[in-house]
């Protein structure tokens, strides 16, 4: 191999080291930033969320005390409808989920099937944990 060809092949090496290297911090960053932040930030209650918002329209709008009261009111009564329509949301995909998983059931053996259960409940599992951790 002459001194071209292996001068090549060691940048190419390089760059690929480096750009994994760069991709891997980047992710590494944004994963531990969010871990972080989601071990220290309680969740907000339904109020408190209504609370700050409505403090922050009057900081940067100028609200006066009766228009904050029903600016107040509408985010509470929107937020109240938006976490209806993702409930209804999530029904329905845990309808497709489980029509899916009784499909997969019906061409498992005995075995597998006791497998899939065991792996199904782990996916619920951690599922349920990320829900929790969302604050839903």
């Amino acid at each position: 191999m002459n001194a071209a060809v292996r001068q090549k092949a060691a940048i190419w090496l390089a760059l690929v080291f480096l750009l994994g290297a760069a991709t891997g911090g980047v992710f590494g960053y944004n994963m531990a930033r969010r871990s972080y932040a989601s071990t220290r930030m309680p969740a907000l209650t339904d109020a408190q969320r209504v609370a700050k918002k409505v403090t922050e329209m009057t900081q940067e709008i100028g609200l006066d005390q009766e228009q904050a009261n029903k600016a107040g009111t509408i985010i509470l009564d929107a937020q109240t409808e938006i976490r209806g329509i993702r409930d209804k949301s999530e029904a329905d995909v845990d309808l497709v989920r489980m029509k899916a998983r009784d499909e997969m059931r019906a061409f498992l053996t005995p075995e597998q099937k006791a497998k899939f259960e065991d792996y199904v409940n782990r996916l619920d599992a951690e599922r349920k944990k990320q829900k929790e951790a969302q604050g839903r």
